[in-house]
């Protein structure tokens, strides 16, 4: 398992990168007030515990195990959805290749059909939440989870996220989810980034 640390990490990418589609206003308030919340809240949580000296990744996971630990849950796995989100992202449009490709077109009928079921489960998410590319006992799946929830508290390893919480559109693209998801998927996810998650799991 990778161990990221337990402190926020700049963007990849400048603020403005991913403008129109997600604009520097929506990254002010995304990343530079929810986003850094989630740490903020995690560090208190886990100040003066054994985890304070463990990865992120290891904080989610001994969170999960315990419905007693929600909101230490919620908060940490909200801080790796993130981090993994913003790596999900990129300024330049990509496409998958290699291994990865064969994968989509052997499991998911081919990348046309994937990024129709992505854009579909992702925006019919109820609520707040996420939508994901992972792989699972060595085939893919496109998945959705709600608010907090993410793959690998389920066995899965994740490829790419789509952020489905309102205030990750809602100042660009107000009630248009689809459109805001469908943008997304056509022009900034981060294909090299799936790969090293394919490929590295």
């Amino acid at each position: 398992m990778k161990k990221s640390p337990l402190t926020q990490q700049p963007l990849p990418f400048a603020d403005t990168a991913l403008a129109p589609t997600i604009s520097a206003h929506t990254l002010s308030f995304h990343y530079g007030k929810h986003h850094k919340a989630y740490f903020d809240n995690m560090a208190k949580l886990i100040a003066g515990t054994p985890q304070a000296d463990h990865s992120l990744e290891e904080v989610v996971m001994f969170a999960a195990k315990d419905a007693g630990r929600a909101g230490l849950f919620n908060n940490a796995a909200q801080c790796w959805n993130h981090n993994f989100y913003w790596h999900s992202l990129s300024p330049k449009q990509q496409m998958p290749s290699g291994k990865l490709l064969a994968a989509i077109d052997r499991d998911l009928g081919g990348f046309e059909a994937m990024k129709k079921t992505l854009a579909e489960t992702t925006v019919s998410q109820f609520g707040s939440g996420w939508g994901w590319l992972v792989s699972e006992g060595g085939k893919l799946k496109i998945t959705k989870t709600s608010n907090a929830d993410l793959p690998m508290a389920h066995g899965q390893t994740a490829l790419l996220t789509i952020d489905v919480w309102e205030h990750a559109y809602y100042l660009d693209w107000q009630n248009r989810r689809a459109d805001h998801v469908n943008e997304i998927i056509a022009k900034h996810l981060n294909w090299d980034f799936a790969t090293q998650n394919f490929e590295g799991h």
